[in-house]
């Protein structure tokens, strides 16, 4: 391939020039990216006037890339108010695209409410949908029930400072301790770890300037109570693509390496996780998923001798296998950044289904910051949206809950943006591994873009995550709470079938609903907006409908 001939040219002129080539990861990272940013709030106080930004790349593409958008802005019924559709070519940089919206002024019939931009991008036959909410006009606040925050992780609570009294976790609260995580980064054991002076995308395998410990330094000080540093599992030979020079023993050892670097920081530092794993896969006829408690490197790659670069054989693409072997040895997984289509193939089908990767995949990522990002305000505007895959995932059978994770490459580890996985550990259970992968495996999660709120559905008193059977009515309630005095702008409840491969629906657009569903399978999660526009997700509940 052409891209394995730059990537050792690279390579040959940094063994004569000592220096690590500064191009990396070209084959993994060879992905079309398209992301919509939508403000939320409207240029000044008294207009719904706005620019919608639209971004798009392909990494280290050798050739012109054709690429055809669209962009819809639909009503709170659903219906298309406006449209924009253009065309361009990525010619190996970024493209940005500025719509500027009026608002109102040539559209005087729309009302008051919450609207959804929504993003749809084609290129090399990979397609990209997202969408995001905004707010017209003047919106009361959504009525919510009584919930006051539960507590959370000594990390996050020292960055955030003592709850308010009138936020203190009460008899309306839920009786678990909210960790805050980022389960998708990388470090130099692969391609992450960028000096953020001049990280300006993934760097060349091993070669970052930072390693897992630095990582869960600074992930700590930051506010952060886990960090996952999820490594690409094909680049411990020290490269993007195949290095048989690489010595086997060596790739094996620097993943050892890596878990008891996390299980130290993690006994020095009571009270924070610090989780090591890789990302299996390639983006290229593949899809990235993380597991997070394998004690071996899993690989498809030989040295020169024929020895395995891993301590496992797992054959690259091969899903259904993977599932089978994570299930057998009690591994956790979480899908990455899942696109609509070609990913996790299983017989053919994109994010096909079966009962080990049922059992194995407990989590989708529904958000991403840029992975590129070297901002340290928490203020990273380029964000990728992932609910319409992961719906897929869900109407396909797959029990998984929802997080929101930075995907850090550069050295910034949960400082590019506010959002944050919010895990559920019960009260008077401490902090560790064994903990954290029970809540995972229970589906005890929530994603969320903002740090400081909270977001469980219960369903007839039962929490997210769980599979009840039920006989008649069935009482859903979305429990949200914000330390920092924000409020929501919409809820809903949101309604799909486990194995019908459809779409799913709004079942409620309340906190609080009650509903007889038909008799069979259906499963529930709770999506709410903010009055900042920031959105929360919860994890579904599963219901099996019995006739009276």
């Amino acid at each position: 391939m052409q891209s394995n001939h730059i990537r050792n040219v690279l390579w040959a002129v940094a063994a004569l020039t000592g220096a690590a080539p500064a191009l990396g990861s070209v084959a993994d990272h060879r992905e079309f990216d398209a992301t919509l940013h939508a403000p939320y709030q409207g240029d000044k106080p008294d207009s719904d006037a706005r620019t919608f930004t639209l971004t798009f790349d392909y990494p280290f593409s050798q050739t012109a890339l054709p690429v055809n958008w669209r962009v819809e802005l639909l009503s709170p019924s659903g219906k298309a108010v406006q449209q924009w559709r253009g065309a361009l070519t990525l010619k190996g940089q970024p493209a940005t695209v500025n719509l500027k919206w009026e608002g109102r002024r040539h559209a005087r019939g729309m009302p008051d409410g919450v609207y959804r931009v929504r993003l749809h991008a084609q290129a090399h036959g990979d397609v990209i949908e997202q969408g995001w909410d905004i707010a017209v006009g003047r919106l009361a606040a959504a009525a919510m029930p009584p919930f006051r925050a539960m507590s959370t992780g000594p990390a996050s609570t020292a960055a955030r400072g003592p709850l308010p009294p009138s936020a203190a976790p009460a008899a309306a609260s839920l009786p678990f301790t909210v960790y805050f995580a980022n389960l998708h980064s990388q470090t130099n054991h692969s391609d992450g770890g960028g000096d953020l002076g001049n990280c300006k995308g993934a760097q060349a395998p091993q070669a970052g300037a930072q390693g897992p410990l630095e990582a869960y330094a600074y992930a700590h000080a930051h506010g952060l109570d886990v960090l996952m540093a999820s490594e690409h599992n094909h680049m411990y030979d020290g490269s993007d693509g195949s290095n048989p020079e690489a010595s086997a023993g060596a790739a094996r050892a620097l993943y050892q390496r890596g878990l008891k670097e996390a299980a130290s920081f993690s006994k020095t530092n009571p009270g924070f996780l610090a989780m090591y794993g890789m990302e299996w896969g390639v983006i290229n006829n593949g899809g990235h998923l993380n597991i997070f408690n394998a004690p071996e490197l899993l690989g498809w790659e030989r040295d020169a001798k024929g020895e395995p670069i891993g301590d496992t054989i797992t054959a690259k693409g091969d899903y259904r296998a993977l599932y089978s072997l994570m299930r057998e040895r009690g591994w956790v997984g979480q899908f990455n950044h899942p696109a609509l289509g070609g990913q996790f193939l299983v017989d053919g089908v994109a994010m096909g289904y079966t009962k080990d990767g049922d059992e194995a995949m407990a989590l989708c990522e529904v958000l991403n910051t840029s992975a590129f990002s070297t901002k340290t305000g928490e203020d990273e505007t380029r964000r990728s949206n992932y609910e319409i895959a992961c719906n897929k995932a869900l109407e396909a059978g797959y029990h998984v809950a929802f997080s929101s994770n930075q995907d850090n490459h550069c050295a910034n580890w949960g400082a590019s943006y506010t959002n944050r996985t919010g895990v559920l550990i019960p009260n008077g259970t401490a902090l560790t591994q064994a903990s954290f992968i029970d809540a995972l495996k229970a589906r005890r999660v929530f994603a969320t873009m903002d740090k400081n709120s909270q977001l469980v559905l219960t369903a007839n008193g039962q929490p997210m995550g769980s599979r009840i059977a039920n006989s008649g009515p069935l009482r859903l309630i979305a429990h949200y709470a914000n330390t920092e005095g924000r409020s929501v702008a919409s809820v809903s409840i949101i309604e799909g079938v486990p194995g019908r491969n459809g779409t799913v629906s709004e079942a409620a657009a309340t906190a609080e609903a009650t509903l007889t569903p038909s008799p069979g399978e259906h499963f529930y999660y709770a999506r709410i907006t903010q009055d900042d526009g920031k959105i929360l997700w919860s994890a579904p509940i599963w219901v099996t409908q019995v006739p009276d």
